[in-house]
């Protein structure tokens, strides 16, 4: 076995840990479904985006989220007539290009789905008992460094 190549362990661990998510994902989905926010799972998807990178353009946001530029300028317009969404002032540099950045309307809302879901996160851990508790705990570094690119 090569250094790249991973161990029986580790693609045994890594199916686990795929479906894992998904069925987490699912859930939140489920959740978020629910709650009858007024927007598409991708619109609060990019609210988040636009939130953690204020004055990202258009295409880079369409990038970011690995969708078409119509289709991301199509929901960037949605968001942009909900008051969610602003243009910043035109790039210096590139007068054609303007950032996007979130309204106050839209950092509230941002917030407020936030928190909404990290109380349903907090109340699916508070099911588990102090072990699973604290395998979770420990769980978390490497799951953040299987994050990394």
């Amino acid at each position: 076995m090569t250094r790249n190549e991973p161990s029986e362990r580790a693609l045994a661990l890594s199916e686990e840990l795929r479906s894992a998510f998904k069925r987490l994902m699912r859930e939140m989905r489920q959740d978020a479904a629910r709650q009858d926010t007024g927007l598409s799972l991708l619109q609060t998807m990019l609210l988040a985006a636009i939130g953690e990178h204020p004055g990202i353009g258009v295409a880079e946001l369409a990038r970011l989220q690995q969708v078409r530029s119509p289709t991301m300028s199509a929901q960037v317009k949605t968001l942009e007539v909900a008051g969610l969404v602003e243009r910043a002032l035109p790039d210096p540099d590139d007068r054609r290009r303007t950032g996007l950045q979130l309204s106050a309307a839209g950092e509230q809302r941002l917030q407020a789905l936030r928190s909404d879901r990290l109380d349903w996160l907090a109340r699916r851990v508070a099911r588990l008992s102090p072990h699973q508790l604290d395998a979770l705990a420990a769980a978390i570094e490497p799951l953040n460094l299987i994050a990394e690119p």
